[in-house]
């Protein structure tokens, strides 16, 4: 039997949600090991003169527990 851990992370981008949800995973794993799932639980953006400025992802992201 496994144990499974969730913590959430935000993560932004100046390009696209799929860039904010990539950005969050590369930077997580750098001190979580053993990631398995994440699920992006929302989105937003930061709106300046009429214009998209930013990407942002809320993602809980599981792992096993060693």
């Amino acid at each position: 039997m496994a144990i499974m851990k969730v913590i959430e992370i935000m993560s932004n981008s100046t390009e696209s949600w799929e860039d904010a949800t990539k950005n969050a995973i590369t930077r997580a794993s750098k001190s979580v090991k053993g990631i398995k799932s994440a699920y992006v639980q929302s989105q937003s953006v930061v709106v300046s003169e009429s214009k998209v400025t930013e990407f942002r992802v809320n993602l809980k992201v599981t792992f096993e527990v060693k």
